[in-house]
C-alpha cells in the first residue's frame, strides 16, 4: 500500500440535521459518487468492507477528546484471497480465525464458509455520496441504502483535527456525536429510533432530558429527571462557582452523557443559564466540563432563555392566539416572554433567582413574618420591569419552583409530569405554600409530599417569586407548564 497519511473522521446517522440541512445547501457540490459495497458487521469489529472487489480493512487507531476517530487503512487485497490475508480479515472483525481449509477463497467462499459460520453479518450497502469542503476538510452527505433500508449520513475528515472539529461546528453539528460506519449501519438495521439529549444547566439543578421522535415527527419522552447541584452555592458573594459546585455539577451532566449514550442518543446539547451568564471562572467551568464529560456547553442570554421556554410553553399548552406571559424562575434569574398566538414580542431576563434570595434573607429555614415581608418587598423591587403592563389574557409558569409547587398541591409522592402538566394554581394554594415553607425549617419541609428533598431549602423563596409576579401581572392564577428550556432547545436544534 502507498504511504498512510493519518486522517480524523467526524460521521453522524440520521434522517434530519437540523441547521445542517441548510448550510450543506449553500455550499457549491464538489462531485457525486455512487458505489455498491458489501459491509462486513461483527460486533465491535472495525470497518471491514468489499469495495471495487476489494477487501478494505480499516482499524480504528485513536480517539481524540473532541471524539474524533482516526482509521488507519491496513488491507486492499483482491479475490481470490490468500488464507494469510483472510486471517488478518477475521482479526479485524474481532473473530478468532477457525482452521481454513483453502489455501485462497473467492468473495462467495469467504463470505459462506468463513464469515456466515463465524456470526459475520454481510450487509450489501448502497451509497450516493455528495463531496463537499467545509473550513479546508473533506465533507460528504450520503444517501445509504442499508439492505433495503434507507439512511443519510454526513461525515467530515482532514489531517488536521482541530480543522475538522472546527468544519463539524460550522455546520452546525457540533452538538452530534460521532458515529463510524459499522456503528451506524448496525443501528440502521435494528431499526433504533432517533434518539436525542438536552441538558440543561441552570444554577440550581441540571436538567436532563431525553426524547425520540417518530418517523411523523411527533416526540416522545424516555427521560426528564434533575439533579440538584447547587452551582450558583456562593455566587452572590464572590461571584465565582466554587470548586465543589464545580465537581457536583461535572458529577450530574458526566452520569446524563453516560446515559444518553448508553441509550443511543444522536446528539447531546446542552445550555447554560444565569449562573454561567455572570459567573467571572465561566469559561473554566465550561473547559471543565467539556474535558470531563465531552459536553459543549453553550451559554445562552436571558433573552434566548426566554424565547426557547416561551416555545416549549406554547406548543406544549397548545395555545390558542390570546396573548400570552411565560415566565421561568431559576436559581439565578427568571425570565419573562410576552407574546401572542405563538409569536414573540418581547422578552428579558432579571436577575431575579431563588437562590439569591435564598441566601440574602435567610430563607432556607423558618423565618418570622417581619423577615418574608423584607424578602417580599426586595423581590418587588426586583421586578419593577414588569409594573404598568397590561393583565395578559394566560399567564403560565415554569422552572423548578412552580412544578414543585403543583406536586405539592396535588400531593405526588412520585413526581409525575402528566399530572404537572396544564396544572392551574390560584393565589390562595400559593400563599398556603408560602406559609407552609416559612413556618417549618428545610429538614421539616423534606418531609412535604410533592416536594423535592434537594429543593427544599430554596422552595420558600421561589414561591414569593410566583406570587409576586402574579400580583405585578394582576392574575389570581397561573398554569403550570413542566415544559422548559429543555424542551424548547431539543425543538429548536433537532426538531
Amino acid at each position: 500500500m502507498p504511504e498512510i497519511i493519518p486522517r480524523w473522521e467526524w460521521r453522524t446517522f440520521g434522517r434530519r440535521f437540523g441547521a445542517a440541512e441548510a448550510r450543506f445547501a449553500g455550499l457549491t457540490p464538489g462531485g457525486v459518487q455512487e458505489s455498491e459495497e458489501l459491509y462486513l458487521l461483527s460486533g465491535d469489529g472495525d470497518n471491514v468492507k468489499v469495495r471495487a472487489d476489494l477487501m478494505d480493512i480499516k482499524v480504528l487507531r485513536e480517539i481524540n477528546a473532541d471524539g474524533l476517530e482516526r482509521w488507519e487503512p491496513i488491507m486492499k487485497a483482491g479475490f481470490p484471497l490468500p488464507a494469510g490475508e483472510v486471517a488478518s480479515v477475521l482479526a479485524a472483525l474481532r473473530i478468532e480465525a477457525p482452521p481454513l481449509g483453502r489455501d485462497a477463497y473467492t468473495l462467495e467462499q469467504f463470505v459462506e464458509e468463513v464469515a456466515r459460520p463465524a456470526g459475520v453479518r454481510p450487509v450489501p450497502v448502497r451509497k450516493r455520496r455528495v463531496r463537499y469542503v467545509v473550513g479546508g476538510c473533506t465533507a460528504e452527505v450520503s444517501e445509504v441504502t442499508v439492505d433495503g433500508i434507507r439512511t443519510r449520513t454526513i461525515a467530515i475528515e482532514a489531517e488536521d483535527a482541530a480543522a475538522v472539529a472546527a468544519a463539524v461546528g460550522e455546520v452546525g453539528l457540533g452538538d452530534w456525536l460521532n458515529t463510524s460506519y459499522p456503528k451506524g449501519l448496525a443501528a440502521t438495521l435494528a431499526g433504533a429510533p432517533e434518539r436525542y439529549a438536552v441538558i440543561d444547566v441552570g444554577t440550581n439543578s441540571v436538567k436532563f432530558h431525553l426524547a425520540e421522535r417518530d418517523a411523523g415527527g411527533a416526540w416522545r419522552a424516555l427521560v426528564d429527571r434533575a439533579e440538584i447541584t447547587r452551582l450558583g452555592e456562593g455566587l452572590a458573594d464572590s461571584g465565582k462557582i466554587g470548586q465543589a459546585a464545580v465537581e457536583r455539577t461535572v458529577e450530574a451532566i458526566g452520569g446524563m452523557v453516560a446515559e444518553a449514550r448508553a441509550n443511543g442518543a444522536l446528539a447531546i446539547a446542552a445550555a447554560g443559564t444565569a449562573g454561567l451568564r455572570i459567573a467571572t471562572n465561566a469559561d473554566a467551568v465550561v473547559v471543565a466540563i467539556r474535558e470531563r464529560t465531552g459536553v459543549r456547553v453553550q451559554v445562552i442570554s436571558g433573552e434566548e432563555e426566554s424565547r426557547l421556554a416561551f416555545l416549549a410553553a406554547a406548543a406544549g399548552l397548545g395555545l390558542g392566539d390570546e396573548t400570552l406571559v411565560v415566565f421561568d424562575t431559576g436559581g439565578g434569574s427568571s425570565q419573562f416572554t410576552f407574546g401572542h398566538g405563538g409569536r414573540v414580542d418581547e422578552r428579558f431576563s432579571l436577575d431575579v433567582g431563588a437562590v439569591r434570595y435564598t441566601e440574602r434573607f435567610g430563607l432556607a429555614g423558618a423565618v418570622s413574618p417581619g423577615v418574608l415581608r423584607d424578602a417580599l418587598a426586595a423581590i418587588t423591587a426586583d421586578l419593577a420591569q414588569l409594573d404598568g403592563r397590561p393583565s395578559p389574557d394566560a399567564l403560565v409558569a415554569m422552572g423548578g419552583a412552580v412544578t414543585n409547587i403543583a406536586a405539592v398541591r396535588h400531593g405526588l409522592a412520585t413526581y409525575d409530569a402528566d399530572v404537572v402538566q396544564g396544572t392551574v394554581l390560584d393565589r390562595a394554594e400559593i400563599d398556603r405554600q408560602i406559609e407552609l415553607y416559612a413556618s417549618r425549617d428545610a429538614a421539616a419541609r423534606r418531609e412535604i409530599v410533592g416536594l423535592q428533598p434537594k429543593r427544599a431549602d430554596v422552595i420558600l423563596a421561589g414561591a414569593c417569586i410566583v406570587r409576586t409576579v402574579m400580583d405585578k401581572l394582576g392574575h389570581v392564577s397561573l398554569t403550570v407548564s413542566d415544559r422548559g428550556l429543555r424542551h424548547g432547545l431539543l425543538v429548536e436544534r433537532f426538531g
